[in-house]
């Protein structure tokens, strides 16, 4: 019962401060765009996905992933384990519930570079389009 009620208030928690960004004044004037958004998101997702698929077919030549406990069993190579592991390595370079071993952690460290060079990349962008922007309005 507790945690449906954590779960309640957290997720009215997000809503509230989701409305007070959106409706408060002093944000009327950010350089939020949100095609660039858009296209990051799904980027994001696509990669996510990609590289999901990409460890899939790794797994079905052998143990590619191992629990992160002290047994080390290898860990349950089901798509959606392997899509919950990507999703994981490019937002978070893990939680280690999950441990890569062999050729895997080769591209999980690819995938954790993107992970942190693309949002980054694409928040140049947008400063850059700011900038363009405010200095095409003062002319």
């Amino acid at each position: 019962m507790i945690s449906i009620i954590l779960i309640v208030f957290t997720i009215l928690f997000i809503i509230a401060n989701l409305y007070y960004f959106f409706t408060n004044k002093s944000y009327k004037n950010s350089s939020f765009y949100s095609p660039l958004f858009y296209q990051l998101f799904f980027n994001m997702m696509s990669i996510t996905f990609v590289f999901a698929l990409l460890y899939y077919v790794l797994s079905l030549n052998g143990v590619i992933l191992r629990l992160g406990s002290p047994t080390g069993d290898p860990a349950d190579e089901t798509f959606l384990n392997l899509l919950y592991f990507s999703g994981v390595t490019l937002l978070s370079i893990g939680y280690g519930d999950y441990v890569p071993v062999g050729s895997l952690r080769f591209f999980t460290l690819i995938e954790a570079g993107i992970g942190i060079l693309l949002p980054a990349a694409y928040f140049i962008k947008a400063m850059n389009k700011k900038d363009t922007d405010d200095k095409d309005d003062e002319k």
